[in-house]
């Protein structure tokens, strides 16, 4: 063994530097292992808003969409169905030239009577075709059963022929516009009548 300037062995002088690199006190994290960590906290937080943020505009996005759609099937009810209150104030325009129709064919021996009703018809026809143009259709209700949705039932009679509710004149015919009502028919049905 060797003895130092001090007067230590080697071996002591080992042990007591060992000993005083342990006691030293832990070292700080240095600057750059804080950064990192900063670094990585903000990344992971900037990642979870722009994982919010996402999710948000697919959320408005969807909404935009659906709020089209609605708005494109408004537009389209609105297009199919604005006529319904002028088409139901020139319904009875076609009631008035059915009258006279049928007001003029009882005299058929009058030559300018039926040159009238010619016209009159011709009238009904192209008013018909206008009314067809626009999704206007006359009901066919003639032998059906009574349906409170479209038909209004003025007078019951009785016949024993058909069954219950069966409509056997129509007093004024019923309009649909396009797959919606716009006049029910006044109809005379029987009562009592054959069971179903």
């Amino acid at each position: 063994m060797t003895k130092n300037k001090k007067g230590f062995d080697d071996d002591t002088f080992e042990e007591q530097k060992n000993n005083d690199v342990e006691n030293l006190p832990e070292e700080e994290p240095d600057s750059e292992d804080l950064e990192t960590q900063e670094t990585d906290t903000e990344i992971e937080e900037l990642q979870n808003e722009i994982r919010k943020l996402k999710e948000d505009y697919l959320r408005a996005f969807a909404d935009a969409e659906n709020t089209k759609k609605r708005c494109a099937q408004e537009i389209e009810k609105n297009n199919k169905y604005a006529i319904s209150s002028f088409g139901k104030s020139l319904l009875s325009v076609a009631d008035n030239l059915h009258r006279a129709i049928d007001a003029v064919s009882h005299d058929e021996n009058n030559e300018s009577c039926q040159a009238l009703l010619k016209g009159v018809e011709l009238t009904e026809a192209e008013l018909t075709k206008v009314f067809n143009k626009f999704g206007i259709v006359k009901m066919d209700i003639m032998g059906q059963i009574f349906d409170p949705n479209f038909h209004q039932v003025v007078q019951e009679v009785d016949d024993a022929t058909k069954p219950a509710g069966t409509v056997i004149a129509e007093l004024q015919p019923g309009y649909m516009l396009n797959d919606r009502l716009l006049r029910e028919a006044m109809v005379v049905v029987t009562k009592g009548g054959l069971s179903e």
